[in-house]
């Protein structure tokens, strides 16, 4: 779908042609106004063909040259306004399209393929001006004695709970996504670690005041969190891995709780 050699319409006819993006809550206005993009060029091509037929007819030869003229100065303008709307929907179309290539479908959060452009874009800031970021790796704890215990729809309702306390809760310079899984990051943009674990604490507690229900079930959600800052010289993939350790540290000693990360050296 996002192949660079591949046109908006065959990214399109790929898009909507996957069964799996169904469940895609862009997948029908993309239907529709696919739908609609190609009746218009439909409409145009008939124009077009109109027009062509038009320039040959010669059984009108009493009307004025300006009364010939005229017409086929309506005619383009009409087809002017349908290229005009054609083009904007074609926009419109690329924005969507972009949209869904950008956050996950579930929980309507950012997916790992923004989260590593942004990535990539904070690194190359630190490295210019020298300043801070942390990233915070957060799974929810027992994540999959939920699903088989409760059934996957109340797992997939857990996700969906915690994705709005993380959106809700982050900064307006931050961005949380839904790296895998159960598994979500937070990129705090010039934020040091001491700071990174404060946010990350309001997170951690707001989640934990949760209470999902799903007909007659209800069941709360814990979540382990590893903070690590940015090092300069090293990359952002070092800085998700020691974030992840911390993770892991946070699980072994009782999840619920922040770890931060000890800084490389």
């Amino acid at each position: 779908m996002t192949g660079t050699n591949k046109s908006l319409e065959e990214q399109l006819e790929e898009l909507l042609g996957d069964d799996a993006n169904r469940s895609n809550p862009l997948y029908a206005p993309l239907e529709n106004l696919w739908a609609t993009h190609r009746d218009l060029a439909r409409r145009i091509d008939r124009i077009s063909r109109i027009s062509d037929a038009y320039q040959s007819l010669t059984k009108e030869k009493e009307q004025s040259l300006t009364e010939r003229i005229n017409k086929q100065l309506r005619q383009l303008s009409k087809v002017a306004r349908i290229s005009d709307h054609y083009q904007k929907m074609m926009h419109d179309l690329n924005l969507a399209l972009r949209e869904a290539s950008n956050h996950d479908p579930l929980t309507g959060l950012g997916n790992r393929r923004l989260l590593l452009e942004r990535l990539k874009e904070e690194t190359e800031r630190a490295r210019r001006y020298s300043r801070p970021f942390s990233i915070a790796m957060l799974d929810i704890d027992r994540f999959k004695s939920i699903n088989d215990e409760h059934g996957h729809e109340l797992g997939d309702q857990v996700l969906v709970e915690v994705s709005r306390v993380l959106d809700a809760e982050v900064r307006e310079q931050d961005l949380c996504g839904r790296w895998g899984g159960e598994e979500f990051l937070v990129l705090l943009p010039e934020t040091g670690l001491e700071k990174a674990a404060q946010v990350m604490e309001r997170i951690r507690s707001a989640i934990a005041g949760l209470v999902v229900r799903i007909g007659e079930d209800t069941i709360s959600a814990t979540t382990s969190i590893g903070v690590a800052e940015y090092q300069p010289g090293f990359s952002y993939s070092d800085t998700i891995n020691q974030a992840d350790v911390a993770l892991l540290l946070a699980k072994r000693s009782g999840r619920d709780r922040i770890e931060l990360a000890v800084a490389a050296s």
